[in-house]
């Protein structure tokens, strides 16, 4: 243990899961930054706020995940005796090199720009879709009506999960944001989640099987195919990172879309000015990720002595980086608290850094790019009817709405065709 933790946190109390803090943790970041930079919790980990630290965080390679001897340590062994957390010992999002390369190496094909720019037709298909089946009703609920069904069909496509088996995966959410939190899921979160995770691994053993059988043109056609260097991927290893990439392919899109509408319409003139000027949308929902992280934090473990912003981090000891405080760094941006879908240089710290940043960013931007143009386009006067009390869901990680109702004039006939 370092001598120089603080003995003291003054005022400043890392409570992730309190109400006050889901609704609105920018303050306490703001406080974070000003009081404590790097701040010692009792939770037994730094927690890192400014823009500078976490960027080196992130890219610095005295840094990694070290994963199963983080969890050891704090939890003891017996931990990875649970079906959950052996699992996502094997995910390449909590992987090393070399095992990360590897696993990374194999995934990347299906990410590469190209494969990206080729989905664009099928996502506006999906959400023109959507939004046929939703127009004469005059109401929906963004999240569930809209913002989890598209990416998880996408995501869906990606995996070669057929058609017949998507209902499953669109009507519920099957992955729970408390996985990664940093605060320990209880007894009965984790058996509701382990019980999740058994399903999941039952239906991909089935969807190998049959891609085994029945070859696609899908991620995992591939990487049951695949060979890296001769040794293909354990059983293990495949579901596990097929189940993390369904998991990180879908949530984190529903939460930009759901968060960066809420913002919209909490910031009526940015709506407006969007609307106006729709070739300001990619710029916004680059602006939209850095106002409101669908991703709040991530965490690296020292592999040596550090030291960071004067505080010295011993090697085996957890920061948490927030990402959601980065974004709100007025060292990195001008008045960062205001919403700006004209910003310049934005470069938001919501899909992390270094060798673990997102394979799945720029079709997350997509998707988003798509559902806003079109929502815009084809629903002109919706507006949120819960914008002043939004529903966030319990999770501190992952940062996302549980609803977000909504309403318009449903369009006469003539105006349709």
């Amino acid at each position: 243990m370092s001598d120089n933790k603080p003995t003291e946190a003054g005022d400043i109390q890392f409570t992730p899961l309190a109400p006050e803090f889901l609704k609105n943790p920018y303050p306490f970041y703001s406080q974070l930054r000003e009081a404590e930079p790097i701040h010692w919790s009792p939770l037994g980990f730094w927690v890192a706020s400014r823009h500078a630290d976490i960027t080196m965080v992130l890219k610095d390679k005295r840094f990694g995940k070290q994963y199963v001897k983080r969890m050891t340590s704090r939890y003891g062994p017996e931990v990875m005796e649970k079906p959950l957390y052996a699992m996502m010992s094997r995910w390449m999002l909590t992987q090393d090199p070399p095992d990360h390369t590897r696993l990374r190496g194999l995934v990347v094909k299906a990410f590469t720009a190209r494969r990206v720019e080729e989905m664009r037709p099928r996502i506006q298909q999906l959400v023109d879709g959507l939004l046929d089946a939703v127009q004469d009703k005059g109401e929906m609920d963004l999240i569930w009506d809209f913002a989890h069904p598209l990416p998880t069909n996408v995501i869906c496509d990606m995996l070669g999960i057929p058609e017949e088996d998507r209902a499953q995966f669109t009507d519920n959410s099957t992955i729970s944001g408390r996985l990664i939190d940093p605060t320990p899921m209880s007894d009965a979160e984790l058996d509701a989640a382990n019980a999740s995770n058994a399903a999941l691994e039952d239906y991909f053993h089935r969807l190998f099987e049959l891609r085994r059988r029945e070859p696609g043109d899908d991620l995992t056609t591939l990487l049951v195919q695949v060979e890296d260097e001769g040794e293909r991927l354990s059983e293990e290893e495949l579901i596990a990172n097929i189940i993390l990439l369904f998991g990180a392919g879908h949530e984190t899109t529903v939460n930009l879309i759901g968060n960066g509408l809420l913002a919209l319409h909490q910031n009526p003139d940015q709506l407006a000015r969007l609307k106006a000027d729709p070739s300001l949308i990619p710029n916004a929902v680059d602006e939209l990720l850095r106002f409101d992280s669908s991703v709040q934090m991530t965490t690296r473990t020292a592999l040596q002595d550090v030291e960071i912003g004067g505080i010295e981090i011993k090697e085996g000891e957890a920061v948490l980086a927030l990402l959601g405080a980065a974004n709100r760094d007025p060292e990195a941006y001008e008045d960062p608290d205001r919403l700006d879908v004209g910003r310049h240089d934005i470069r938001p710290s919501s899909f992390g850094g270094g060798i673990h940043y997102c394979l799945g960013a720029q079709l997350a931007k997509n998707e988003a790019e798509i559902a806003l143009s079109t929502l815009f386009r084809r629903l002109p006067d919706l507006v949120l009817t819960g914008v002043d009390q939004p529903d966030w869901r319990p999770t501190f990680t992952l940062r996302g709405l549980m609803s977000l109702p909504a309403r318009w004039t449903v369009p006469s006939r003539s105006a349709a065709e």
